[in-house]
């Protein structure tokens, strides 16, 4: 068929096919790029210089690294804090998803919005709380906890919490409730019917929350290091310790390997569980699986009606929510004690704090500003890659070549999440001067920072924006299309329309991990150009009482900033929408 014989609506349906061709392949081509300059290449580099010797590839550091008592101390505290932690955040997770996403009741949603708070709360902030609680002299100084592995652990659970309540419950109120009224009405007792009915459909879930708390938890810097020091070390902190203290660059690349399979198999196992639990959505709508939250047993009610089990987990996350809130307003206590007694002078002092001496050039709010900069450009960076990553990886290809291509990209874009970030950063000083020959240094680029944030917050971005996607019933496309709507015009109708409202929660997860990155910012951030995590660690470790107050004062400051952006950010989200957590 000659040029000459197209009509135009055949000239136009061919320049639109070649626009979409266009727009996936970039969707696809620039979150690759994105990944792989920033992160594949920096965590290379990192790793080949513990590998390559004399321009020669030599893995005896294996077998002199793993010869080393210290290294199974230390794989072994990894592994023992992040099983206990993620068990006993399921533990206590459970019951809570029950009350806060099965019942109704007043200031439920206040109750939801404040069992996030610690997920989205700088680790350096959580150490610091847990520490002013725990030394002698605080609320359970005299439990001598300080420094403990159980104090670790305890952290731990504090952080991953929301974790396992968000998916979990997120599930738990669309789940259709008549399988388990029938499992009554045939002679099952409430926990029968819980553990052979519910707890079956709820497994996937609970599965993909448990691989995740377990990924936090092993992954933790701020928190172990600040809480743990080098007694209760993890294998992030020993990377850090090898890298900044021993200059041991073939132990840290070997560590490095060692937790990146670790990571890459749990990302496995959460992948799969998360695939089963997304195809269990949908089921109901929550408002017709929710109930009356009920403590007392109305007058009439037969015993064996399940009302004991609802009494014993709502005491149980009511005792959570207390035991959550101690270290946070301790925290804020503890940052209003003076010497003389009570008052602002901890806070007074961060505006003069770095202008008469010390490792800082700046004071603590000049480095809050900084972070709320860098903050703000590594969630647009996040927001655009991990939003193309998402509305790629939502598609379900006919092939299974394209369905596994699909899965393999949604999990290649979770490796940051558990990839040390001060492998990160420190690859990043060594990958970036003169990257890939060109004559550059980007070293003292204002970017690094937010670039290397934004590499954390990716998957955060994924994992909110991706469910809701995925929720989308492919016919509202078809009849779009069928309507006259270009593909073009069926992505804003149809995909952006409905995940728009779920980029406000994608915005706020974002925000709040650039704002209270630590990892890798330490190594990256200039000297006059400190990031908030950084004055508080380097606060922490000058002597005397006022530094001390003053970090105290900083890290309220930062959980002030990270909550109030994330909860203001979830106020935009539509109902039942918004991603794993």
């Amino acid at each position: 068929m000659s040029l000459s014989t197209l009509t135009r609506p055949d000239v136009a349906a061919a320049s639109g096919r070649g626009r979409v061709v266009v727009f996936w392949s970039a969707a696809v081509a620039l979150p690759l790029i994105f990944l792989g300059v920033f992160f594949a290449w920096p965590v290379a580099v990192m790793i080949a210089k513990g590998f390559v010797v004399d321009g020669q590839l030599d893995l005896s550091g294996f077998a002199d690294v793993f010869s080393r008592p210290r290294t199974w101390r230390i794989v072994g505290l990894t592994i023992a804090q992040a099983t206990l932690g993620t068990v006993l955040s399921v533990l206590l997770g459970v019951p809570g998803a029950y009350v806060l996403y099965r019942h109704t009741f007043r200031g439920r949603t206040l109750v939801r919005a404040f069992v996030t708070v610690p997920f989205v709360l700088p680790t350096v902030v959580v150490g610091v709380a847990f520490r002013s609680l725990l030394v002698s002299g605080g609320p359970l100084g005299f439990l001598h906890l300080d420094g403990t592995f159980a104090a670790i652990v305890a952290a731990l659970v504090f952080f991953n919490y929301a974790v396992v309540v968000r998916a979990v419950g997120g599930l738990w109120e669309r789940l259709d409730s008549r399988a388990e009224q029938a499992a009554r009405a045939l002679g099952a007792s409430p926990w029968t019917a819980f553990r052979t009915v519910t707890l079956p459909q709820l497994t996937p879930a609970i599965a993909s929350a448990a691989s995740l708390a377990f990924l936090f938890c092993a992954t933790a810097f701020g928190t172990v290091l600040v809480l743990g020091g080098l007694q209760f070390g993890t294998i992030e902190t020993e990377i850090w310790i090898q890298t900044t203290q021993f200059l041991d660059l073939r132990a840290a690349a070997v560590l490095s390997v060692v937790q990146l399979v670790v990571v890459a198999g749990t990302l496995i196992v959460a992948g799969r569980a998360r695939s089963r639990r997304e195809q269990a959505l949908g089921l109901t709508l929550p408002s017709a699986s929710v109930r009356p939250l009920r403590l007392r047993r109305p007058a009439g009610m037969p015993p064996g009606d399940g009302h004991a089990l609802t009494l014993v987990a709502t005491a149980v996350t009511a005792l959570v929510v207390l035991l959550l809130a101690l270290p946070l307003v301790n925290l804020v206590v503890r940052s209003l004690r003076t010497g003389d007694g009570w008052g602002l002078d901890h806070y007074t002092a961060l505006g003069g704090w770095g202008t008469t001496g010390g490792s800082l050039s700046v004071t603590v709010w000049q480095a809050t500003v900084n972070s709320l900069r860098v903050a703000l450009d590594a969630t647009m960076i996040a927001l655009v890659v991990g939003g193309l990553v998402a509305l790629v990886v939502s598609r379900r290809p006919r092939r299974a070549v394209g369905r596994r291509a699909v899965a393999g990209l949604d999990a290649l874009f979770m490796l940051p999440l558990g990839v040390s970030a001060v492998t990160v950063g420190f690859g990043f000083l060594l990958s970036m001067h003169h990257p890939f020959g060109l004559p550059v240094d980007l070293r003292t680029s204002p970017l690094l920072v937010p670039i290397a944030q934004a590499v954390v917050a990716v998957p955060l971005v994924v994992r909110v924006v991706l469910p809701v996607l995925r929720a989308i019933d492919p016919r509202l496309r078809e009849a779009a299309a069928t309507l006259g709507a270009t593909p073009g015009r069926v992505l804003r109708t149809v995909d952006l329309s409905i995940a728009g409202r779920s980029l406000g929660l994608a915005v706020g997860f974002a925000f709040a991990a650039s704002l209270g990155e630590f990892g890798a910012t330490s190594f990256l951030a200039r000297p006059d150009r400190p990031t908030l995590p950084v004055v508080i660690f380097r606060l922490i470790g000058r002597p005397g009482p006022e530094s001390y107050g003053m970090a105290l004062a900083a890290s309220v400051v930062l959980a002030v900033l990270t909550a109030g952006i994330v909860a203001a950010c979830e106020r935009l989200r539509a109902p039942g929408a918004g991603g794993e957590w």
